[in-house]
């Protein structure tokens, strides 16, 4: 093993590669900027899973590496402000989760390398040139948000056997949830399946279009986005309220009273967002690390939800269910 590659020194080991290297040569710590959508409260768990998987790779925060939290709460607005930020802060690695702030980054840097722990089409959206070859400064994880939609809409209509009309809750200044609602609009059509689309943009938004779904449909399904995600627990009781069962991408809606969700489990994600880094602070370059997909899904299905909505979930669907909030 070479000696550039690593130095010990007393309380703990460095790990060197170019990027490394260089923030040692400036006398400062390797850095990330850490790009959080939502709040440290929200996102704790996650933050929590990313840091853990840095210290197995052998980098421990405040003595092998540092981490620069900025946090948008919920506020898209604020994604190129932080992405700004960082970069003036001369971060060695960008590290975020969702398309909107990695769009931001991206416009606030081609040089800085940026890593997504997750992404809902990056090729779509334009960040990145392909998922085998991204070839520019990004690279990361997509949770194959469209690829998804078709399993969400088959276990919607096994809990609602009854489904007519679907809703469809997407913050539309969010590209990644502009395809998805297309997608969601392009099975539902294959299905014969009428679609009422909810467009948002900001938060006062989200009463009058559940208001809306209320005429007519018999469940609504929400998009990922940072926005809805903040609001998560005043959509599920309006949704309630409405008596609208409610099908998610995470479990952090079902904990506040979704009705189900389906998709990546994001703290994993977060773990294999942070290998991804480990690589390019070693010296690959993120252009050349393809996009990488979920490989552990979760369905959670929420039964307290479900009384109070009068639905009867079929036992083999709670058999599948990796967890039931009761």
């Amino acid at each position: 093993m070479r000696r550039r590659e690593f130095i010990t020194l007393v309380g703990g080991t460095v790990i060197t590669g170019p990027v490394a290297a260089r923030a040692q040569q400036l006398g400062k710590l390797p850095t990330i900027g850490f790009l959080g959508s939502l709040s440290s409260a929200v996102e704790g768990q996650r933050v929590a899973a990313f840091v853990q998987r840095l210290r197995e790779l052998g980098w421990i925060e405040n003595r092998t590496i540092a981490i620069e939290y900025r946090w948008a709460e919920g506020r898209n607005e604020r994604f190129d402000e932080i992405a700004a930020e960082l970069v003036r802060f001369k971060v060695d690695v960008i590290f975020t989760a969702g398309t909107p702030p990695v769009v931001a980054a991206k416009r606030a840097t081609s040089v800085i390398p940026i890593v997504a722990a997750v992404m809902g089409d990056p090729v779509g959206a334009g960040v990145v040139a392909s998922l085998s070859r991204p070839g520019g400064n990004v690279t990361g994880l997509s949770n194959q948000t469209r690829d998804l939609v078709g399993k969400r809409l088959e276990l919607l209509r096994e809990v609602s056997p009854g489904l007519v009309t679907l809703a469809v809750l997407a913050n539309v200044g969010n590209p990644s949830a502009v395809l998805e609602m297309s997608e969601v609009q392009a099975r539902a059509r294959a299905l014969g399946l009428p679609i009422v689309p909810l467009e948002i943009r900001r938060s006062e938004d989200v009463a009058t279009a559940i208001e809306t779904a209320k005429n007519g449909a018999q469940a609504l399904y929400v998009t990922t986005d940072a926005l809805v995600n903040t609001h998560r627990l005043r959509i599920n009781t309006l949704a309630l309220s409405a008596r609208l069962p409610t099908m998610h991408a995470s479990r952090e809606h079902v904990e506040v009273g979704g009705l189900m969700s389906y998709g990546p489990n994001v703290p994993h994600l977060y773990r294999r967002g942070a290998e991804l880094i480990d690589k390019i602070l070693r010296g690959t370059s993120p252009g050349d690390i393809p996009v990488e997909q979920p490989t552990k899904f979760d369905l959670i299905i929420n039964l307290i939800t479900a009384k109070a909505l009068g639905l009867e979930i079929p036992p083999t669907l709670l058999a599948r269910a990796d967890e039931v909030v009761e």
